[in-house]
């Protein structure tokens, strides 16, 4: 009797064991798991980021194209006059330098909103939602003009924040250039993005809808799969909406979804609002 006790101790003891060394090898692979999928997010991240300046850059050139236009045709009829030998007035050149001011004034004010994009967010802080919807669309301004694409943002509330930031604009931009680019893809008339912001439950709520005819992905959610992308010709990346998706429910956590509706998609952004 004594013996078989002994037996079931020793038994129980190697089964312990065994569980141990299983619960062990469990632990060090979600650990691998996790630092993997880390990587991966940190890769996708600076892929993202590096497209994002490609984005800004063709977005500078937009934003400038009109404005050095106008710097243009301020110089063309007082280098007229000049090589005919005509008199140009004070006033005139008082009017063509006030004008330039207010060029370069513009232009100085572009390249701060893409600096101010760039800038890396070290720590959260409170801002009002519209102010990143202005920056973004401060930046996309030019492209969207360009495509006559007619832009409405609605505020019903204006809610502050605590997060970060310039994530918050990434999204938007990500965001409203897709709607943009979907747009002139599908060569829709009258083309338009509408964007809300409300309060609900006492969280922030941004919707950003469009005309294009809606998404076209089944199911519809897996536009939030990384490297997955509809615009494969035109250079489309799949990792906007992906990150996008990654900073609004990690780094802010909130919730980001998309449906479709009678128009075409629609995007909303929940975070929670402070006082």
């Amino acid at each position: 009797m004594k013996q078989t006790n002994i037996d079931d101790f020793l038994n129980l003891e190697k089964e312990t064991q065994k569980l141990t060394q299983i619960n062990e090898e469990l632990e060090k692979r979600v650990q691998e798991e996790v630092e993997k999928s880390r990587k991966k997010d940190e890769l996708l991240f600076q892929q993202n980021k590096l497209a994002s300046m490609g984005n800004m850059i063709s977005n500078i050139a937009h934003q400038w194209r009109q404005p050095l236009m106008e710097v243009s045709s301020i110089f063309i009829p007082i280098e007229a006059k000049l090589k005919l030998e005509r008199e140009v007035t004070k006033e005139e050149l008082l009017d063509s330098i006030s004008k330039l001011n207010d060029i370069t004034s513009y232009m100085s004010a572009t390249i701060d909103d893409f600096r101010n994009f760039f800038v890396q967010d070290k720590e959260k802080v409170k801002f009002r939602i519209s102010e990143q919807i202005n920056l973004s669309v401060n930046i996309l301004a030019g492209s969207l003009k360009e495509h006559d694409i007619h832009l409405d943002i609605i505020i019903r509330k204006n809610p502050m924040l605590v997060g970060y930031k310039n994530e918050c604009a990434q999204v938007l931009i990500n965001i409203i250039n897709n709607a943009k680019d979907i747009l002139i893809q599908r060569k829709i008339k009258n083309p338009k993005i509408v964007i809300l912001i409300e309060e609900e439950d006492n969280k922030a709520v941004v919707t950003i809808k469009d005309n294009a005819g809606g998404i076209k992905v089944e199911p519809i959610d897996k536009i939030f799969e990384p490297y997955f992308t509809t615009k494969e010709d035109t250079g489309g990346t799949g990792i906007g909406l992906y990150m996008s998706k990654l900073i609004i429910e990690r780094s802010m956590g909130g919730i980001l979804v998309v449906k479709n509706d009678k128009e075409g998609a629609s995007f909303t952004i929940r975070l929670k609002k402070v006082d």
